[in-house]
């Protein structure tokens, strides 16, 4: 069974606020997926701390993680924007 590196899939942000230098600045952050009690996969772009502890499986947004060959498939089927390219072989 093969291991890969799962790097969470990222959004880019724009800072808020009026002033016009806003416009200007954007940040890549990235987005957390957790498989819950039911066994389905989400994706969260604010975790609660209380909930992480409830998860199956917790994978922190921005981080690189080490999964097998059956978490990444059913974490790509999931259809949650995780593809191939989030994931490196080992």
């Amino acid at each position: 069974m093969a291991n890969y590196t799962f790097t969470t899939p990222r959004v880019l942000e724009r800072g808020s606020g009026g002033h016009r230098l806003f416009q200007f600045y954007n940040r890549s952050v990235g987005v957390s997926v957790a498989k819950t009690a039911a066994g389905a996969y989400i994706s969260l772009r604010f975790p609660n701390e209380d909930d992480v502890a409830t998860y199956l499986e917790f994978y922190q947004g921005g981080s690189k993680h080490t999964v097998d060959d059956t978490q990444k498939a059913a974490i790509i089927a999931a259809n949650i924007g995780v593809t191939e390219s989030n994931f490196v072989a080992q």
